[in-house]
Order: structure tokens, then sequence, then C-alpha cells
């Protein structure tokens, strides 16, 4: 099956060349081995430090919506904004979203028009990561694999309440079920989870939807972001993902800081 690369959008042209080298990032999408249409997006704006992905969920064409308007939002945020800013409007831009969607699914009468998304935010030795759903953030430093996120999902709830092991949790007959995205939920419950972190030179972040993490373990991922460069992981993930034939979209962006910069 052929991989679809999705070119970045135009945010991923802007910004200064010293910000450019401060950081090496590649991302793909594919639908995968059973859907025809490809409901993830991904978004690459190194002029203001930030990478997203997300995961559209509803049927009728509702998935590509919900994705494309959460990548949107995250498109459209000025490249003049300091950090605090950028944060604030990663906030606002995803809280409007949030609205915008449960009003399509009010016009379609029902069902769920909603989405995942992971935001990783880099300013300097610092990143923050914000997420709703089970898209998922990690962090690669000097050979070791950490997960950033907690999956906000039925499956994660089970296991942190002790009624099943983690192993083998992917085949729940519930594991599709997730418990926060944005459009999903009030309108004024809407929030995102953050953690935040200290950066370091060599450190990877591999940014990915549940159609990578529900076929591929930890050490596995771990296995290919170690030997493949930032151009390649992508690729070699979704490869992977496809040769276990991951039902679902997959979409991987990798991101290598190369060293501290201006932004």
């Amino acid at each position: 099956m052929p991989l679809h690369l999705r070119p970045y959008r135009a945010g991923a042209a802007r910004g200064r060349q010293s910000e450019m080298e401060q950081f090496r990032a590649h991302g793909l999408t594919h639908p995968g081995t059973v859907r025809e249409r490809n409901e993830d997006a991904f978004v690459s704006r190194p002029d203001i430090g930030l990478w997203a992905v997300a995961d559209g969920a509803g049927g009728h064409e509702a998935g590509d919506l919900a994705s494309a308007m959460v990548a949107g939002a995250l498109d459209a945020i000025p490249d003049t904004l300091s950090a605090e800013e950028t944060l604030a409007a990663v906030r606002l831009r995803l809280a409007e979203t949030h609205a915008a969607l449960q009003q399509c699914a009010a016009e379609k009468e029902g069902g769920i028009v909603a989405s995942t998304v992971v935001v990783l935010i880099v300013r300097q030795q610092h990143f923050a990561c914000l997420w709703a759903g089970d898209s998922r953030a990690y962090m690669m430093r000097e050979g070791a694999l950490q997960r950033v996120t907690r999956d906000h999902s039925l499956v994660q709830e089970l296991i942190d309440a002790g009624a099943i092991n983690e192993s083998g949790s992917e085949q729940h007959p519930r594991a599709n079920v997730i418990t926060r995205a944005v459009g999903g939920g009030p309108a004024e419950s809407f929030e995102l989870e953050k953690v935040t972190g200290q950066l370091a030179t060599g450190d990877r972040f591999l940014l990915c939807t549940d159609g990578l993490s529900k076929v591929l373990d930890d050490a596995q991922l771990a296995d290919v972001l170690r030997s493949a460069t930032a151009e390649e992981a992508p690729a070699r993930l979704v490869e992977e993902a496809l040769a276990r034939n991951t039902r679902d979209n997959v979409t991987a962006v990798v991101m290598d800081v190369l060293g501290d910069g201006p932004l």
C-alpha cells in the first residue's frame, strides 16, 4: 500500500532561518489498511515552535471536518506572539473550535463532530504539551522513550482503577471510547490537559494518532526512533503500522531539537 505524504501547511515555510535551524521535523499521514477516508491531520509550525496532530471522529465526513478545523485553528496563530501568548492562543482557538464543532453536530441533528488533538509548543529551553483525547506525545532523551501524555479514554480510566491490565488493553471491546475531545462534551467543560518540561539538545518528540500507538507498543516505537533520522522516522513508523494491519488512519510527526535558538 503506497504511503500518502500530506505536505506541510503554509505555516511551515514561515519564520527566520535561525529558528528553522533549531528544529528538524517531518510528518506523514496515511488512511490505513481499511479506510478510504483519512480523518487525521497534522500541523507543523516551526516559525512559532508548534506541532500538532488531530484525529477526527464522526460519520459522513464529520471526522474530516473536525480534524481540519482543529488544524486550521492552529495554523492561523500569528507568528508574532510570545510563548505565553501562543499558549493562550492555542487554548482560545481550540475552545472556539470546540464550540463550532458542537454547533455543526447540532445542525446535523445528532451524532458527533469531534477530534482529538495533541499540541507541542517549544520555546528556548522549555516545552509545553496540551491535549484532549488519545492522540499521544512521546519524548526520547538519550535513547530512552517516555510517554508525555496520558490518554483521555475509557480504557485508561479502567487501567487507573485497576480493573484491567495495560497489556492487552488495546483489545478491550471499548478501546476506541475517548473521554475528552475537541467538540465532545459540554462547551463550558472543555479543557486541555497540559504538561511542561525542560528541553535538551538532542531531544526527539513523536506526536501520533492511535492508528500508530494501538499497533506498536512503546518498545517498538523506541526501536524505530533510535534507528531512523527525523526525515526517515515517520515513514518507518507508518510502514510498521501498515505491516501490522492497522485498521485506523495513522499519522506520525517527529521533531528533533538541534540546539538552543532565539525562538
